[in-house]
């Protein structure tokens, strides 16, 4: 069965590493373990006071999506392409669950909407946690609350995505 996993690319060469790989599962002749490679963009529409526009962003730059099955040929054959450092999740790479995909999938369909005027930090963003247990982490912006100015960020520990409750001044954008 294809799950869906999450690869570290070098930043800027994801498309790339994507193409790379495409070219390496044809020529093995693996297309039967493959699906979808995803480079996470989209068109992110930004609220400003009277008007709104959009722009094209990488919502994950460095990582690229690949429904595949965790098949030991199927590994290999994506750490051995270049560009491509590592799966998340480490030896044995974790899938992402079901919901995780179709939050992602949403944000590349541009269902999200960000308000800019109320914070600095975006759904989907990186930031970097500069107080607390975690300081010096990095992470992903998972869910923000601006009522209670708190926010979920996903951090890696020990190769597993980790939510992690931090209020706003724990956090750099």
């Amino acid at each position: 069965m294809k799950q869906w996993y999450v690869v570290q690319v070098y930043a800027g060469y994801e498309e790339l590493a994507r193409a790379d790989l495409r070219k390496r599962i044809e020529e093995a002749g693996l297309t039967e373990h493959f699906g979808e490679i995803l480079v996470p963009s989209a068109k992110m529409k930004q609220l400003f006071t009277d008007d709104s526009q959009e722009q094209d962003q990488q919502l994950f730059p460095g990582y690229m999506l690949i429904e595949m099955e965790s098949a030991p040929e199927a590994i290999r054959l994506v750490m051995i392409t270049p560009r491509i450092s590592r799966f998340l999740g480490g030896v044995n790479p974790v899938p992402l669950s079901p919901r995780e995909i179709e939050r992602i999938r949403s944000q590349m369909r541009g269902e999200v909407t960000i308000a800019v005027e109320k914070s600095q930090f975006e759904v989907g963003k990186e930031v970097e946690i500069k107080e607390g247990v975690f300081a010096g982490f990095g992470g992903i912006v998972d869910s923000i609350d601006e009522d209670n100015e708190k926010m979920t960020v996903m951090v890696s520990i020990f190769g597993r995505m980790t939510p992690i409750e931090l209020g706003f001044d724990q956090v750099k954008g």
